[in-house]
């Protein structure tokens, strides 16, 4: 998996449970991606090409609280890709080593002047075809693809 820099869970993200609330595991999920984003092509500069992407779907499994102050990377997988969409795993893990939580997303290339899903620029799918090389040795985790509902007997 590709790993971004740490994070620091800030006071105001702070439930009055006293841990991270959980829409800011949302948000460091979100904030570290740019960082692969950018080295896919997707980076601040992207929008000016009248292009951007938006998540079409995200699932997070909580594990582990997270409390502020602490300090957290994630770990990027991509799972799979077309011209149009790519679908990824990431892992948030604290600078312990433990993972805090997962997510799984499913991105879309979209051009903004419609708006629609439209396919990615070939340097950008040359970038996603070499991640995925290189990830491809890779286990899936037993996370990915997950439903969410209630076992029954």
């Amino acid at each position: 998996m590709t790993s971004t820099s740490f994070q620091t869970v800030k006071p105001e993200w702070i439930d009055f449970n006293g841990h991270l609330n959980m829409a800011y595991y949302s948000v460091l999920f979100d904030q570290s991606v740019d960082e692969i984003y950018e080295r896919l092509g997707f980076g601040p500069d992207y929008q000016k090409t009248g292009c951007t992407t938006y998540v079409a779907e995200f699932h997070i499994c909580y594990l582990r609280e997270l409390h502020e102050g602490d300090r957290v990377k994630s770990a990027f997988h991509l799972i799979d890709f077309d011209e149009k969409r790519f679908h990824y795993y990431q892992e948030l893990f604290h600078e312990d080593g433990w993972i805090a939580a997962t997510a799984e997303g499913l991105t879309l290339h979209v051009d903004q002047s419609g708006p629609r899903v439209a396919p990615m620029p070939q340097p950008i799918q040359d970038a996603l075809t070499s991640l995925k090389t290189t990830q491809d040795p890779l286990p899936a985790d037993a996370r990915v693809g997950r439903r969410i509902g209630l076992k029954r007997p």
